[in-house]
């Protein structure tokens, strides 16, 4: 069961907060958000003046500048493949707090030995400390994925998300560029580094040491010193849940992806734009910019719920725009190279710009509703070695990602060609994603009626449960109703649906896609009849939502009609079984007349509208859910009663049709 949000004060607002930066200014959040923003900062701070230093200020035989970045960047990755099953383990075992201050009580030490190699020049043990710093980013990863559900509520993980997934990309281009600065400063340069390192790492545990008290969820958990063995068991852990394993691979693949572009950056800029190494870091900057404005749009764009419907409109971006970089670089006469005012001044390298920024911000759209999945729907007690699972993958695409970069280089490719390749790659593997988990793409479809033909407002979405089986009973209105409960719950919904619906173009495909029950009337073909209220009974039983429309059919002239008794039936098996599931009434107004509505013609055939009967494009309609029935009390009557009157409350909320 997952553990309740937890109030970081007594004086902790009850309500939620307005919008995803008010977190700021609550302690359960605030000094959560400060400690991974000093730490990524100082990540990065660190390996950067340390690259600029061995690149450019010493002479090296054993360490040649042109593969110091790459040696750094691989010694700071090897201790997720090395100890993050370890990591995860103490995470679930130990109170988040606790692991907290002691991660950043080990940073203060690699910092203070870190200062001392920098003031004596020493690379040797600088490479240590980056190792170290790894183990440190290593442990600190699953801690900090696994403690935003534990004091978040589901409408604010989204948010929290994205505020986290900006701060981390603003901490990493503020550290490269504080890095690149204070290390070139002549003479005093490498003791400006050290201070500021180990000033990052006491300021981190300041604000670490107010993180409120985050208890362990599985504190009898027997820890597996073994890496190698427990990597192989987290793995496996991972796969007994296919959404959240399938999850956790497409957000490696957005590492992948990303990895690719920000490797490239210092050799684009120079062999392709014609630019210095300013310009460099300005595709740096732009790029940071661009994913922690995607990051926080996930909030506005999702209505404050975790909306993985915008994971197929992320993983769009990322290819169009990926495709437009290659095409936008295509005619760049050769030039000297440029400074950043120069390079702002021809117009086509706008192009290029609005690419990048483009790419990013889809890649953070991509990917926060992916974390927020992952944390919502993985156990609390086995959350932390699952994200330690994703680290592990996250660190082997990183690899994979320099390694094939690599192959297509040596085998005659350009950088703009590895771009192509990898946004025309990027959309394979979200079609074979989504096709394996139909339901990013349901909701997807969701989210684009919601917010492209319909304007939907949900009221009362809060009675929805977070967790357990329920019944949801609706009015059955449009073709789109399915569709539109869709995108109000942030859990998967189990449809009951007259099987005549299948058969509509593309959204029959649709509801096979989400595993919807046909249903057919018993005299007609008892066989199916008696299969849905099977499967409808198994839905229950597995602790998932089910939906059913007890009208029966999409009613012709916008009233509501009689409830059939089949919910008392799915009820009465459900009691069979042991299980009392609440019942939940829906209501969806203002949306007969509109598209994917009926209507009977005179002839007394139903149609379906091609345009709308009185209402136009971008319609108002609303759904209003009631607080649940107990299954005991849950009549036919009683519930047609419920959403007879959350429909009347729907329609006096909403403006009168046009």
């Amino acid at each position: 069961m997952r553990t309740p949000p937890s109030s970081s004060s007594p004086s902790e607002p009850a309500s939620h907060p307005s919008n995803q930066f008010a977190l700021l200014g609550q302690r359960r959040f605030a000094p959560f958000f400060w400690t991974q923003f000093c730490g990524a900062a100082n990540d990065n701070l660190f390996k950067f003046a340390l690259t600029v230093m061995v690149t450019y200020q010493l002479q090296l035989g054993w360490l040649p500048s042109s593969v110091a970045g790459l040696v750094i960047a691989a010694l700071f990755i090897l201790p997720f493949l090395l100890f993050s099953a370890t990591s995860g383990q103490l995470t679930d075992k130990w109170d988040k707090t606790r692991m907290f201050r002691l991660v950043k009580n080990l940073e203060i030490a690699i910092m203070a030995l870190a200062a001392w190699g920098f003031a004596r020049g020493h690379v040797p043990l600088l490479l240590a400390c980056v190792f170290l710093m790894g183990l440190h980013s290593t442990l600190f990863g699953p801690v900090k994925f696994a403690y935003l559900p534990q004091v978040l509520s589901d409408r604010e993980l989204t948010g929290g998300n994205g505020m986290v997934e900006m701060g981390t990309f603003v901490a990493i281009l503020l550290g490269n560029m504080a890095g690149g600065l204070l290390v070139a400063v002549p003479e005093v340069g490498h003791t400006q580094v050290a201070l500021a390192c180990l000033a990052l790492a006491l300021l981190g545990r300041l604000c670490a040491q107010f993180i409120p008290h985050a208890p362990a969820t599985d504190p009898h958990l027997h820890i597996n010193w073994n890496p190698f063995t427990e990597t192989w068991r987290n793995l496996q852990l991972a796969r007994q849940q296919p959404v959240v394993f399938r999850s956790l691979l497409g957000i490696s693949w957005m590492w992948f992806f990303g990895a690719v572009f920000l490797a490239q950056f210092p050799s684009f800029a120079k062999e392709v734009l014609h630019g210095d190494e300013h310009v460099a870091s300005l595709l740096l900057v732009v790029f940071s910019i661009g994913i922690g404005i995607g990051a926080l749009l996930c909030e506005l764009l999702g209505r404050r719920q975790v909306e993985i419907g915008l994971v197929p409109l992320g993983a769009l971006g990322m290819t169009v725009f990926a495709v437009d970089l290659y095409f936008a670089v295509r005619a760049l006469p050769p030039t000297e190279l440029l400074g950043v005012g120069s390079f702002l001044s021809h117009g086509r390298h706008w192009r290029v710009l609005w690419d990048l920024a483009m790419l990013a911000l889809s890649a953070g759209i991509y990917s926060v509703p992916m974390y927020a999945l992952i944390q919502m729907r993985s156990p609390p007690t086995h959350r932390a070695r699952i994200i330690a699972a994703n680290n592990i993958l996250n660190a082997l695409f990183m690899i994979a990602s320099s390694v094939l970069a690599g192959g297509l280089l040596a085998a005659g490719f350009t950088i703009p060609q590895v771009f192509l390749f990898t946004g025309l790659a990027n959309a394979l593997v979200a079609f074979y994603v989504f096709l394996l988990v139909p339901e990013y793409l349901l909701r997807f479809v969701a989210w684009v009626i919601t917010h492209f033909i319909y304007r939907f407002r949900v009221r009362g979405a809060a009675h929805i449960p977070s967790e357990g089986a329920a019944v949801l009973v609706c009015n059955h209105v449009s073709f789109v109703d399915a569709v539109l409960l869709m995108a109000a719950s942030p859990r998967p919904i189990h449809f009951v649906m007259d099987h005549r619906i299948f058969q509509t173009p593309v959204l029959g495909r649709l509801f096979r896609l989400a595993k919807a029950i046909p249903i057919a009337p018993q005299k007609e073909d008892a066989a199916t009849y008696e299969a849905a209220f099977a499967r409808a009974a198994q839905v229950l039983r597995e602790g998932d939502l089910l939906a059913i429309f007890p009208e029966g059919a999409i009613t012709l002239d916008g009233q509501l009609q009689p409830f059939r008794p089949g919910v008392v039936k799915i009820l009465q098996q459900a009691k069979d079984h042991g299980l009392q599931p609440p019942v939940v009434p829906m209501a969806l107004s203002n949306l007969w007349g509109s598209f994917f509505s009926r209507i009977e013609l005179r002839g007394g055939k139903p149609v379906a509208m091609v345009r709308p009967l009185r209402r136009g494009w971008l319609n108002r309609v609303g759904l209003d859910v009631g607080p649940p029935v107990e299954a005991a009390q849950a009549s036919p009557e009683v519930l047609h009663a419920r959403v007879a009157a959350l429909l009347r409350e729907g329609e006096q909320a909403l403006p009168p049709a046009r």
